[in-house]
């Protein structure tokens, strides 16, 4: 069954449009990746200052394919040439179980 990472990324109040934004104008192309399946830009409404972004893949060895991917590394110029927009990261995996 699919795997989902999901990157629990910390950003400031002020900051949280720009990080809308960054994700809105995102090359894209992890939607054409081997085993990727969805993808998904929470943003808290209660307060919190923790985004998540989840993707879910067919397997551990696509995702890690993708990390690997040139594609990865073109899909995030942004924050090389912009500095991050976050102040921290932690990415989370998870195997499904069920899903419904």
């Amino acid at each position: 069954m699919s795997v989902v990472k999901i990157n629990a990324i910390t950003v400031p109040p002020e900051r949280m449009g720009e990080f809308a934004e960054r994700f809105a104008n995102r090359a894209g192309r992890v939607e054409q990746a081997e085993g990727f399946e969805s993808f998904e830009l929470l943003r808290p409404n209660d307060g919190r200052g923790v985004c998540l972004v989840l993707t879910r893949w067919r397997s551990e060895a696509d995702f890690q394919a993708w990390m690997a991917s040139a594609d990865f590394g073109a899909g995030h110029a942004q924050h090389r040439s912009g500095g991050p927009v976050g102040t921290a990261s932690e990415v989370w995996s998870f195997d499904v179980l069920e899903r419904i």
